[in-house]
């Protein structure tokens, strides 16, 4: 059982705060993550039918049963135990009283505004990270763009197709009718499989409603419902006044790469060697590795990209107080010159970039050059590390 790097951040806050509330998607490892970390609290998801009556009709009674606190797992499934939480933490002043877990973070986030403001921490889990994989050996490239990195997927050894395809109906017969009155399932299914196919893209609503055979108002609640369900987040566009109209639509990634290759139809890792979005798919990896790194430290997103109406584009820029490193993302797997241009072109620019951006591609050859640092996208974090420090 790998130990997963966020344990030790949560375990640190349970003692500045009387709850710890860990979201994140689906299959992501909340409960085990909640239930080794806190292993002396007890246990009990709402999730259960039995369970969720007690709460909804007797709150209080509910909560008396644990008197030292608990671990409430899939909270968001009775959302109105938030306030009698909140009376029990104000009456006890301790610490570390309860660890809440939930799949979907924008209910969640009110429902917490509301009633837990200034007493609880909020964590976010997502499947591994890179440097969590590869406790369970080494993988090529392709075989980690295919397999993506949902833990159950390691720790049980399921083929992905089986594990895509049983995750993504249960995630639409639950989570999304939860979230929404959905009647046509099948029109939903064409329109995350159209997101799916546009990772790394800015965004167009008009196109995808179009291609989906929906009005924009409704693509625009589907894209909140998979943005509340951990599916799918949008990396939003730097905005600075340069004197040039830079671009102000975001771009879309799915927090697992596994799950939008499987949306694509690809079944088997040599499905992917040759796919024209094995590029986007490889970009997206290293985006969401970007994500879990700040989340697995308990920070929030501080990633942007640049683009402006000249043709100039930068694939994120991370933010550090002042400072922005640039990074250039290249599915490919040789150096080549043209890597460093955008990074001398950005020196025109009135901003405070690090003396180095960042090249992350997929060869093994590591350099450290004057216009910039090239290093494979498995040594990310150690990158990171440096400028973090």
């Amino acid at each position: 059982m790998i130990k997963r790097n966020l344990a030790g951040y949560a375990h640190e806050l349970s003692k500045k705060y009387p709850i710890v509330t860990i979201t994140g998607p689906r299959q992501s490892g909340k409960t085990t993550l909640a239930r080794q970390t806190f292993s002396t609290l007890a246990y009990t998801n709402l999730e259960h039918p039995t369970t969720r009556s007690f709460v909804l009709e007797d709150p209080e009674g509910f909560l008396a049963q644990f008197p030292d606190g608990a671990i409430i797992d899939e909270v968001q499934r009775a959302p109105e135990l938030l306030s009698f939480i909140q009376v029990r933490v104000d009456a006890d002043k301790r610490n570390g009283q309860y660890i809440l877990t939930g799949s979907q973070h924008f209910e969640m986030s009110e429902k917490i505004s509301q009633s837990l403001a200034g007493r609880t921490a909020i964590l976010r889990l997502l499947p591994f990270s890179l440097d969590e994989i590869s406790g369970y050996g080494n993988m090529s490239t392709d075989e980690l763009l295919v397999k993506g990195s949902y833990p159950r997927l390691y720790e049980e050894n399921i083929e992905p197709t089986q594990f895509y395809g049983d995750y993504f109906e249960t995630y639409v017969q639950r989570d999304v009718r939860q979230l929404s009155q959905l009647r046509n399932l099948s029109l939903f299914e064409r329109f995350v499989r159209l997101c799916a196919g546009r990772i790394g893209h800015l965004l167009n609503l008009s196109s995808l409603s179009n291609d989906a055979g929906i009005s924009q108002t409704t693509a625009r609640e589907w894209l909140s419902l998979l943005q509340a369900s951990y599916i799918v987040f949008l990396l939003a566009p730097f905005h600075a006044n340069l004197g040039k109209r830079l671009v102000k639509t975001p771009k879309l990634y799915f927090y697992d790469v596994g799950l939008a290759a499987w949306l694509c139809g690809i079944e088997d890792v040599k499905h992917i060697t040759f796919h024209p979005l094995r590029g986007q798919f490889f970009e997206n990896l290293v985006v969401a590795e970007l994500v879990k790194y700040r989340y697995n430290q308990g920070k929030r997103l501080n990633l942007t990209f640049y683009r402006d109406n000249i043709g100039n584009e930068v694939d994120v820029f991370y933010h550090i107080a002042n400072t922005i490193i640039p990074f250039e993302i290249k599915s490919g797997q040789t150096i080549a010159l043209d890597f460093f241009n955008i990074f001398k072109k950005m020196r025109s620019l009135p901003l405070e970039l690090a003396e180095q951006g960042i090249v992350i591609y997929d060869g093994r050859e590591e350099q450290n050059r004057k216009a910039g640092l090239v290093v494979n996208f498995r040594s990310m974090t150690e990158v990171l590390n440096r400028f973090e420090r």
